[in-house]
């Protein structure tokens, strides 16, 4: 499936904050949002827009508006991290919620909140989950958008695993795109990305 690395100065310091095991909580959420954000801005490259005209102080000049602004959609609830990043972006946009834990036994996503507007009607989203692993719960949350007929969907995440990207194409969406700070080498044999970053929501939240 279309993969994009955020190959970035910007992108790779904060990714370094949010892989040291000694950063702490407020810390980590901020070098969270602030990537969330460099994330999103790389996701939104191909976002139709329109020509329109606006009055300058000193005349009509061109400019450019988005055609369609994409949801929003954080899987909670590691994705909550992301949202005020996107949100910097996309002050207009809609939000919706997909909540999703893992069976640490099984590794299969355990849905527990769908929290998704009832029809797109074509309209593009963006799903904000820091961590592609097995791919689970993002096909689950694609699966659920595409239910509610959902135009271009792109997904935003701070690092994904081999495994994760093959598993998402397998299930039907190779078509989807995915953004992100890094793709690393592998997952361990309990299901986390390795080397990556630990559990994204236990380190935001402080609830290791």
């Amino acid at each position: 499936m279309p993969t994009q690395v955020v190959d970035h100065p910007l992108a790779a310091e904060r990714l370094a904050v949010l892989r040291d095991r000694g950063t702490a909580p407020v810390a980590f959420r901020l070098a969270l949002r602030e990537l969330s954000t460099l994330l999103v801005y790389e996701a939104c490259r191909e976002l139709a827009t329109a020509e329109v005209t606006v009055e300058t102080p000193l005349g009509p000049a061109a400019g450019r508006r988005l055609v369609a602004t994409p949801v929003l959609v954080p899987v909670l609830r590691a994705g909550l991290g992301m949202l005020d990043g996107a949100l910097a972006l996309l002050p207009e946009a809609r939000v919706g919620f997909v909540g999703v834990r893992r069976d640490e036994a099984t590794l299969r996503p355990d849905p527990y909140l769908t929290s998704l507007p009832g029809d797109l009607a074509g309209q593009p989203a963006l799903v904000l989950d820091p961590m592609l692993a097995t791919g689970g719960s993002l096909v689950h949350t694609l699966r659920l958008l595409r239910a509610v007929n959902v135009g271009a969907v792109t997904v935003c995440c701070v690092l994904a695993a081999p495994e994760g990207l093959a598993a998402t194409a397998e299930a039907g969406f190779a078509t989807t795109t995915v953004v992100a700070a890094a793709v690393d080498c592998r997952l361990n044999d309990v299901g986390f990305i390795d080397p990556g970053l630990g559990d994204a929501g236990d380190r935001q939240f402080g609830t290791w």
